[in-house]
């Protein structure tokens, strides 16, 4: 279930970079989350520059965003490594500044996420139940 998307201005960072931390981060995600490797799914999105503006002007300093769907239910603790995690990654992989990295979590309930088609309420209903214990 675990999706990450972190966007980025095109052209600020080598492919290689961009490469090396959707490795890092699908390994951390799946260190915080305590899920399995395989089903973490990470992804670069990039920006032409004229399509990114911070502070309302385009063209200024690389400010990466980044988004972690996760599923209801984990504990705020965890949530909250994952947000100081990925954000470390960005700092150390990319060079990112820290202060101008942002980043969200979207919780989605079991029910609306689907897993082979299946929704994870009972695709993963045994996982879900231990995380609730």
């Amino acid at each position: 279930m675990p999706v990450l998307e972190v966007h980025l201005v095109e052209g600020d960072h080598a492919p290689a970079a961009i490469a090396r931390l959707l490795e890092a981060a699908s390994r951390r995600y799946a260190e915080v989350l305590e899920s399995p490797l395989e089903r973490i799914r990470a992804y670069a999105t990039l920006h032409p520059r004229e399509h990114w503006a911070v502070g309302g002007a385009t063209g200024g300093a690389p400010a990466p965003y980044f988004t972690a769907i996760v599923l209801e239910g984990r504990p705020v603790e965890q949530r909250h490594r994952l947000l100081a995690d990925l954000t470390d990654l960005l700092v150390d992989v990319l060079g990112a500044t820290r202060s101008r990295v942002r980043g969200r979590i979207i919780q989605v309930p079991p029910d609306d996420w689907a897993i082979g088609g299946v929704p994870a309420s009972g695709a993963r209903r045994d996982e879900i139940a231990a995380r609730g214990r």
